[in-house]
C-alpha cells in the first residue's frame, strides 16, 4: 500500500507518524519494554545496542592496564641491566686505580703494595678478592656487589695488572 504523503508502507496500521508522542517512537507501542535501540529500559539487560558493543565493554581498561604491565616489566628489565653495567664499571674502576695504587709501593713488598691497593678499592665501593706481586706488576681482582631488583643479588667482578713499563733492550 502507497499512500502520497506517507511513503511505501506508512499506513495507519504500520506505526503511522514518526516523531515524538506517535507511532513507532513511543515506547508503550513496541514490543521490546519499551527499550530504544536495543538498549535496557528499567533494569532491564542490556544487550549491547543496536551497534553490538555489549561484549566489549572493559575491553578498553584491560589493554591498557596489560600494556602498563609491559611497560613497567620492559622499565625493571632495563632497570636490571643498567644496574648490571654500573656494577661493571665500578667494579673495572676499583680494580684499575687499586691495582695502580699499590703498584706505587711494589718496590715495598707484596704486604705494603695491597694494603694499599685494598684502601682504594674499599674507597670505590669493591672487596678485594685476590691481590698478588709478580716482580713489580701489581694483580688485583676485585668484586661488586650488584642488586639489580629487589631479592636478587649478583656479583660483578674484574681484574687490573699494574707495573712499571718495561722497555726492551736494543
Amino acid at each position: 500500500m502507497i499512500s502520497e504523503d506517507r511513503g511505501p508502507d506508512r499506513g495507519p496500521d504500520r506505526g503511522g507518524d514518526i516523531g515524538p508522542g506517535r507511532g513507532e517512537g513511543r515506547a508503550a507501542d513496541r514490543d521490546d519494554g519499551g527499550a530504544v535501540d536495543g538498549g535496557a529500559v528499567d533494569g532491564g539487560v542490556d544487550d549491547g545496542g543496536a551497534w553490538g558493543r555489549g561484549r566489549d565493554r572493559g575491553a578498553a581498561s584491560l589493554f591498557v592496564l596489560a600494556l602498563g604491565l609491559v611497560l613497567v616489566a620492559a622499565g625493571l628489565a632495563g632497570a636490571a641491566v643498567g644496574a648490571a653495567r654500573v656494577g661493571r664499571h665500578q667494579a673495572r674502576t676499583a680494580a684499575d686505580l687499586g691495582a695502580l695504587a699499590g703498584a706505587v709501593r711494589a718496590v715495598e713488598g707484596a704486604e705494603a703494595a695491597c694494603e694499599r691497593a685494598g684502601r682504594l678499592v674499599f674507597a670505590n665501593g669493591a672487596r678485594m678478592v685476590s691481590c698478588r706481586l709478580d716482580g713489580l706488576e701489581l694483580v688485583v681482582e676485585v668484586q661488586v656487589t650488584v642488586t639489580p631488583l629487589p631479592g636478587l643479588t649478583r656479583y660483578a667482578t674484574a681484574a687490573a695488572r699494574a707495573g712499571p713499563v718495561s722497555i726492551p733492550a736494543g
